[in-house]
């Protein structure tokens, strides 16, 4: 029975003891709450006891973490309406304050969104709208990360850095400009085009004329050479009618009986008819 006792006894000290450490990463800081009050804050890594039941520990991350702000509409300079897309880079580095202020890291996001938009409003809104998409950017997010660091120290954050992921248009005026580019690259497609068709017909006339003034000289060309051919034909045959007309004559018949005597063809004439000379004189 004394065994089973110092058993008993030792499992329960073990357990007081082992519920009265706790460790502290280096990536961490630690408040130890005692009733739900702040009795110490630990910032460096290490082992440390606590009063069991009476004391918990909270933990907080020292590291360095981001917050995606949700899309917010801001208005610049010039009238422009910009929908901004950023993030932040911070640290927890008070975590009495930050426990005391915001309690986790849910509501320091929730103040961080707020502190971000607030200032992002008001530094674009002294800028115009070319600026901020070119040149001065990063002046500008140099400007907004200073300022939310100041009003962000007041729930123990440090903002480390503020960037813009994407800036855009809101939807309705984007589609309005998208509206306007597509019908200025219409017109301007539609002059492209009128302009071509004008250049199509200038060619297609060109075409035509030198066409038709290549014809006209082939055929001069060809009448040309078809008279001096009819001349040298007419030179021919009268060189041969003076040297021998009588056998000009006969071949001149022989040329007409080969058209005309076919074997479907009648011929009704006299036996005296001139044209049938040759073959009277054949019997």
């Amino acid at each position: 029975m004394k065994q089973n006792s110092l058993i008993i006894a030792g499992v329960i000290a073990i357990i007081i003891l082992s519920s009265s450490m706790f460790t502290v990463h280096m990536t961490q800081n630690a408040i130890v709450l005692e009733l739900q009050k702040p009795k110490e804050t630990i910032t460096a890594p290490g082992l440390y006891f606590k009063i069991p039941f009476f004391q918990r520990v909270k933990y907080f991350s020292n590291q360095l973490l981001d917050n995606d702000s949700p899309p917010a509409e801001v208005i610049t300079k010039d009238k422009k309406n910009l929908l901004i897309d950023n993030f932040t880079m911070f640290r927890i580095v008070e975590p009495l304050k930050f426990l005391e202020t915001v309690r986790g890291e849910q509501g320091a996001r929730a103040r961080l969104d707020d502190i971000v938009y607030s200032e992002l409003r008001v530094e674009i809104g002294q800028h115009n709208l070319i600026d901020i998409v070119t040149g001065t950017r990063d002046a500008i997010m140099a400007k907004v990360t200073k300022e939310a660091n100041k009003k962000a120290a007041e729930y123990g954050l440090a903002v480390v850095e503020v960037r813009i992921k994407r800036t855009d248009l809101p939807p309705e005026i984007a589609n309005s400009i998208f509206n306007r580019m597509r019908t200025e690259r219409e017109r301007i497609a539609m002059e492209y085009r009128s302009e071509g068709k004008e250049e199509a017909t200038k060619i297609r006339a060109e075409t035509d004329k030198e066409k038709t003034i290549l014809v006209a000289e082939a055929y001069k060309k060809e009448q040309t050479i078809r008279g001096e051919g009819d001349g040298m034909s007419t030179k021919i045959y009268a060189d041969a009618f003076r040297k021998d007309p009588k056998f000009y004559s006969f071949m001149r018949s022989m040329e007409a009986y080969k058209k005309s005597l076919k074997t479907d063809t009648t011929l009704l004439m006299s036996e005296d008819s001139d044209f049938l000379g040759f073959l009277n004189k054949s019997k």
